[in-house]
């Protein structure tokens, strides 16, 4: 095996730029599919019946489809049409699908926040009657109980469903190698490869970098998991 040439300088910028560009589609993606996902679950915990169904079916077909073959309608499908093209330099939305940043961005957006308004509604329907019914005797409406009670509540009990979430979809984003011009990590290692032909030195490094990042993250949650839901451990006598 040949890891000097790994080692030197040009190749390790190049896996810092991969580094960079996995993290920068982490952070947002998960950012903008968080923000959806609330709306999605605060939807499907509605009464308002068709509301529920639109979400439970964007949800079961998301949960339903691979994440590769979403990636491919949006930046192989979507971006590649006509109407969409005709309209890239001058109006908004569709000035941003020339990007293949944004198109796989939109892609995992929307993947990752189906898998979380599902959990966030599960839990939603699982907080205990008593907690609400104690936001009821001390005079909260409906919306105040659920933004002071109910939500936060839902949310740390989501932490550790979530948790993994968050390391399927940093193992998600290597996907991203599939778009052109896309560098994350795999594509990083994708180029050694084709540059050196080392296929086990290359990919291996990926693997290390990937390893730590999602032992930082296990680390990460665990410190939150044990900061906010500390009351569910269990105490000793």
């Amino acid at each position: 095996m040949k890891w000097g040439i790994i080692f030197e300088p040009d190749t390790l910028a190049l896996y810092g730029q991969g580094v960079l560009t996995t993290l920068s589609l982490l952070g947002s993606s998960l950012l903008v599919g968080a923000v959806l996902a609330l709306f999605f679950a605060l939807a499907l915990t509605s009464s308002i019946a068709p509301l529920r169904a639109v979400v439970a079916a964007y949800t079961f077909v998301i949960r339903g489809t691979p994440l590769l073959i979403q990636v491919y309608l949006i930046y192989y499908g979507l971006a590649q049409l006509e109407w969409v093209q005709s309209r890239w330099d001058d109006v908004w939305p569709w000035t941003h699908f020339k990007e293949p940043f944004f198109c796989a961005l939109l892609a995992f957006s929307l993947n990752t926040a189906g898998y979380t308004a599902e959990m966030l509604a599960g839990a939603i329907r699982e907080t205990a009657a008593g907690e609400i019914e104690a936001a009821q005797s001390m005079g909260m409406s409906r919306g105040m109980a659920l933004r002071r009670i109910v939500l936060p509540s839902a949310l740390r009990r989501t932490l550790p469903a979530y948790s993994n979430e968050v390391v399927m979809m940093l193992h998600s984003t290597s996907l991203a190698s599939t778009v052109p011009a896309m560098l994350d990590i795999t594509a990083a290692a994708s180029r050694i490869y084709s540059d050196y032909y080392l296929p086990f030195e290359a990919y291996i490094f990926a693997a290390a970098i990937y390893l730590t990042i999602t032992f930082s993250l296990v680390g990460a949650f665990k410190l939150t998991e044990r900061r906010f839901l500390a009351h569910l451990a269990p105490r000793g006598h």
